[in-house]
């Protein structure tokens, strides 16, 4: 079929090089800087910001914030609306209404999380530039060249609407590209940090050669570490599904045995995304400030017992709460029984919920043990060996799992397409030779 594998491949590479393209504009914005700024004085303070929103804005936007670029908010302006929404959607009726109209209500729900995400972009942007202003860098120099309202104004207007740009970015990445946008976004960001990361390894490796044992032991784990993420992120719990005799418009199906697969981890990334964003914000006023007269405070930094302690029931929580916004065990168990489907031993309707809410909260609970450990465990060992870990828990989560969606989503897409050719083969082959003789 050497024909509909061509059309199959021009659409697949179509939408491989949008993604490619807009990743790239993404990488070039975070290059272009807020007038305003001593470039060698913000770099310096960067370098010392080891833990905070700042990090956590710097590591999302792939190094934005070093830079003070018109990207440094990236995404996080819409991540932190997106927790808003969708706490308030269990205590708002009207939200939780909307989330139950199908497609229409979640648009709905967009546009309120769009709207707020520049509400906050705006603030973010305020609050980053007041806190340079009042900042100096390790050599008492002053990072902002000329401050005042009108340096506040104009960062806040170029950052507000870079984040905006990235959002919309995202989305058409989600739209015509492959996987989705924003946690796209996130992972290049992220993965840009690799070079420099292998680079700190090399560099401990040259100046004190007893720490080549330690630099191997730093890469095993971290590949331990992917095969664990890729193991969980994969697993899932098959439900026997059984379907009776039923009669389908003037045909009689026969009885059928299929299974209903559950994932172990369905909260994904965003559990730790969520719980990370919270706890970082503590730690941003340490990073403006003094934590030496606040011990309490000063626990609240990343590597800290009470920071990981806050961490790991922040990580169950969101685990719960998204699991329960993704699956809907009443509505899976009614959609069951108007198809003459049931899980064998089991009622449908209401058993069949109950039977599926102790699964989900069973793989719930397994899924937040793994996503917590993950993410603590090798912060426990870069303080226990008083060694920096330079690729995080949450990192790896975040690059291992968009990087898979989007492996799937490819397969899916291969899939499409190719039933998309057996179903209208003379359609796919028109098109297949109209690219030829364009070619030619």
């Amino acid at each position: 079929m050497p024909q509909g594998s061509g059309w199959t491949e021009n659409v697949l590479v179509k939408r491989l090089l949008f993604t490619l393209l807009a990743l790239l504009v993404f990488r070039f914005g975070v290059h272009i800087p807020v007038p305003g700024i001593d470039a060698k004085e913000l770099a310096l303070f960067a370098s010392q910001q080891g833990a905070g929103l700042l990090k956590i804005f710097n590591m999302f936007s792939g190094g934005a914030l070093s830079h003070f670029s018109i990207f440094s908010l990236a995404v996080m302006p819409y991540i932190s609306a997106s927790i808003i929404i969708q706490l308030m959607t269990v205590v708002v009726p009207s939200l939780e209404q909307m989330q139950k109209e199908g497609g229409v209500g979640r648009q709905k729900i967009t546009r309120i999380t769009r709207s707020l995400s520049v509400l906050l972009a705006l603030v973010q942007a305020y609050l980053l530039s007041a806190g340079l202003e009042a900042s100096r860098g390790p050599n008492g120099g002053m990072i902002v060249l000329d401050p005042g309202l009108s340096f506040r104004l104009m960062s806040c207007v170029l950052m507000a609407a870079g984040s905006c740009f990235v959002m919309w970015l995202g989305e058409q990445i989600t739209d015509k590209g492959i996987g989705n946008g924003i946690s796209l976004l996130i992972f290049a960001g992220i993965v840009a940090y690799l070079p420099s990361s292998a680079n700190t390894i090399i560099e401990m490796v040259k100046q004190n050669s007893g720490a080549l044992l330690g630099a191997l032991g730093i890469v095993a784990f971290a590949l331990l570490l992917v095969f664990a993420v890729t193991f969980f992120e994969q697993s899932y719990r098959k439900v026997p599904i059984h379907y009776a005799k039923r009669l389908v418009g003037k045909r009689v199906m026969s009885a059928q045995a299929t299974h209903l697969p559950l994932k172990v981890n369905m909260a994904g990334i965003m559990a730790a995304i969520f719980a990370s964003t919270i706890l970082a914000v503590p730690a941003t006023f340490l990073s403006f400030g003094s934590a030496a007269g606040n011990v309490w405070l000063a626990d609240f930094l990343p590597g800290h017992w009470l920071y990981n302690a806050v961490f790991v029931v922040l990580g169950m929580f969101f685990s719960f709460f998204y699991a329960s916004i993704v699956f809907k065990s009443d509505d899976v168990a009614e959609n069951l029984k108007k198809q003459n489907a049931y899980i064998p031993g089991v009622r449908p309707g209401s058993e069949t919920a109950e039977a599926l809410d102790t699964v989900v909260t069973r793989l719930t609970f397994a899924g937040a043990i793994y996503m917590n450990l993950i993410v603590v465990v090798p912060s426990l060992i870069g303080s226990a060996f008083s060694q920096q870990m330079t690729f995080g828990g949450t990192s790896l989560l975040i690059v291992v799992g968009v990087g898979l969606e989007a492996i799937r989503q490819v397969r899916a897409q291969l899939a499409t397409q190719k039933y998309d050719f057996l179903i209208f083969p003379s359609q796919s082959r028109d098109t297949t030779t109209a690219n030829n003789d364009t070619r030619l």
